[in-house]
């Protein structure tokens, strides 16, 4: 079973992206886990919101699988505390699915038609973050989920902390 995280839009942060590869790497020792990058330059932003959205929900259409398991990320989703998530997602890894897809929407959200495809809605905060920066909560809140599930403690490396 793979985990994926994936956004429609450009990476474009470096320094954001050094955490993210960070996270991935802790994250790989326990599943294996993919950041996917949608294209979605050639969307035609003149377009009403609608078509726009639903351009974009067929990009992610065109990517998923029959046994995978949508969770699309946005702002008015289920809240979880971090033992919620970890319970949560170990409760879909039991399902056995091939894939387990966690979507970021471009920089309009996501097409109602895919928020009514995915298993769960989810937010991570009621707040609105840049794409790169949601990244990067994902992957920590992923690490953190994982070493919930292990009963480990959180690996720190002051080197590697921001604050």
């Amino acid at each position: 079973m793979i985990i994926e995280l994936w956004s429609l839009g450009k990476e474009n942060h470096q320094i954001v992206d050094e955490a993210i590869a960070e996270y991935s790497k802790r994250i790989n020792r326990y599943n294996t886990f993919k950041m996917v990058t949608i294209d979605n330059s050639k969307v035609n932003k003149n377009l009403p919101l609608e078509q726009i959205l639903e351009k974009e929900a067929d990009l992610v259409r065109q990517k998923l699988q029959d046994r995978d398991i949508l969770v699309a990320l946005d702002d008015k989703g289920k809240a979880f505390t971090s033992r919620q998530f970890a319970e949560k997602l170990n409760q879909q890894m039991n399902v056995s699915p091939q894939r387990i897809i966690f979507l970021i929407g471009g920089s309009f959200g996501i097409a109602t038609s895919i928020k009514q495809q995915a298993a769960l809605i989810m937010s991570l905060s009621a707040l609105t973050f840049p794409h790169q920066l949601v990244r990067l909560l994902f992957a920590e809140q992923l690490y953190r989920a994982f070493t919930i599930l292990k009963n480990e403690n959180i690996i720190t490396n002051k080197e590697f902390s921001f604050f």
